[in-house]
């Protein structure tokens, strides 16, 4: 058998409400049965201290022990006030005589002292002969020759001014209820208005408002430390989102551009593969450089697949090799090899004149710590970028030297400089390898791009081989995995400047 579902308030306001009107009932209740109780006592009292006050002249005993016979008391006897006196005989017996006025019914007392189960001196009550009428309070006094006295006052005053107590504790009670509940309301009401406000904020921001902050009137309450509380998680949130449509515009970009510089020599592969199976009687020579242009996009494609992957891992995976690098030896290697490839261009090594704070007039070693390989593969594409977009006869000057952050204007951040991370703290000592050439430099449009995926820049006059645009992106890329940074300076007709700014290991050579 399912029980049917208790209701239950629906709304905070409805619960705060109905726990104070239930509060303030019970707090009524218990202070109205605590004053009950006191005033009863206390009335108890007073009629117990007139009933030991109160006894009889020995007189009265003598008189009524002379004549007075066992059976009812005939209640004929005038007394003060509502009074009665009872007493027994020798015998234990209830005498008829008494004394008070008996117009309405006594106290219900048993024939023989015996059955009165009275503590001499000690107030009891007792019932009332009619059962309609007020209880009766009660006191034995001990009389001459062996005789009592039972003294009885009624208790309808006391219970007259408890059941008027009562009757007014009542309304009282059902007074402070409905005023709780009316009053409560509005004091809940204007209490939880600041909770209102973020609710309906709450609301709008659900529904798309992402814009929206919550109102804090007071950050000591719990609903301003609330408030506080929700625009931290609304920022939080605000940052996720933008970071993720930025890194989801970033990844649609990159795979657009991706797939642009793919379609190149993928399509040439194709039709080169294409014109090999439709001409079959094609010459030695044709063939021959048909197959070499095949393998020659095909060598393309491969080296961009290998840069995109590399791309991929570098921000994913920590450096898989860590060791002490020296970086002159490291100039120096990538020097030797792009000179075989560039035969005809100047590239020389220099010390970082003025910059280091030694010897300028010798080369000093330079260690840092992180992947020999990919380092070597910065220097490598710093100086292709150098060879590729300059004349043939413009020399390059690669500088290797140690600096001190700010000094300089080295590690710093100005407005006509393109960097990639954040500048190192001021007066710390970093690597610096320097990739300078005298060409046409870029303009500051061109160079704020410089270190984005796949852009080129555009130059006139002819290109010997377009590149992917993935060099300096790659080098950014494994730059900033060694906790480095790279520089750009460069004017429109003064040429360019990348520097590569790597963590120091203390201790210099110099040779």
């Amino acid at each position: 058998m399912r029980w049917p579902a208790r209701p239950r308030p629906r709304s905070l306001r409805s619960r705060l409400v109905l726990i104070a009107g239930l509060l303030a009932t019970c707090a009524v209740v218990l202070c109205q049965i605590a004053g009950l109780t006191v005033v009863r006592t206390w009335l108890t009292d007073q009629v117990d201290d007139r009933l030991s006050h109160f006894r009889p002249p020995a007189d009265a005993y003598r008189d009524i022990g002379d004549d007075g016979m066992p059976g009812p008391p005939d209640g004929n006897a005038p007394l003060p006030s509502d009074y009665r006196v009872y007493f027994y005989g020798q015998d234990g017996h209830l005498l008829r005589a008494s004394l008070g006025n008996g117009d309405g019914p006594g106290p219900r007392l048993p024939a023989k002292a015996d059955d009165l189960h009275l503590d001499t001196e000690k107030p009891r009550t007792v019932e009332s002969e009619d059962s309609s009428g007020s209880d009766w309070r009660v006191i034995d006094h001990a009389g001459p020759d062996g005789m009592h006295a039972v003294v009885a006052l009624p208790l309808d005053t006391v219970d007259g001014a408890t059941t008027k107590l009562l009757w007014l504790s009542a309304v009282l009670g059902v007074c402070v209820a409905g005023g709780v509940v009316v009053l409560g309301n509005v004091a809940v009401r204007l209490g939880l208005r600041p909770l209102t406000r973020v609710e309906r904020t709450a609301q709008r921001i659900t529904e798309g408002a992402l814009e929206l902050s919550v109102p804090i009137t007071d950050p000591d309450t719990e609903v301003g430390r609330l408030s506080l509380a929700l625009n931290t998680m609304l920022d939080r949130l605000r940052t996720a989102l933008h970071r993720a449509e930025t890194s989801e515009q970033q990844l649609r970009r990159f795979m657009a551009d991706a797939g642009h510089e793919l379609r190149t020599p993928l399509t040439a592969i194709q039709g080169f593969a294409e014109l090999l199976l439709d001409e079959s009687r094609m010459s030695d020579l044709r063939r021959h450089e048909a197959h070499a242009l095949i393998n020659h996009n095909a060598e393309r494609m491969s080296r961009l697949v290998d840069d995109l992957f590399l791309l991929a891992t570098l921000g994913d995976t920590p450096l898989p090799h860590r060791e002490t690098v020296d970086l002159l030896s490291l100039a120096a290697d990538a020097i030797a090899t792009t000179a075989v490839r560039h035969p005809r261009r100047t590239i020389t090594l220099e010390p970082l004149l003025s910059r280091s704070g030694g010897d300028e007039h010798g080369l000093d070693i330079v260690e840092t710590s992180g992947d020999p390989h990919q380092l070597a593969q910065v220097l490598g594409n710093l100086l292709s970028n150098a060879c590729a977009h300059t004349p043939d006869d413009t020399p390059v000057r690669v500088a290797v030297g140690v600096a001190h952050a700010g000094e300089h204007g080295c590690g710093t951040d100005r407005p006509d400089r393109v960097r990639t991370g954040p500048p190192p703290a001021p007066g710390t000592p970093v690597g610096v390898i320097e990739v300078t050439d005298s060409g046409p430099g870029l303009a500051p449009d061109q160079a704020a791009h410089v270190f984005d995926r796949f852009y080129r820049a555009e130059r006139p006059g002819p290109r010997t081989q377009p590149g992917s645009g993935l060099g300096l992106a790659i080098a950014a890329a494994i730059t900033e995995a060694h906790a480095g940074r790279l520089e750009l300076d460069t004017q429109p007709g003064e040429g360019c400047t990348f520097r590569l700014l790597l963590p120091e290991f203390p201790g210099r050579v110099s040779v």
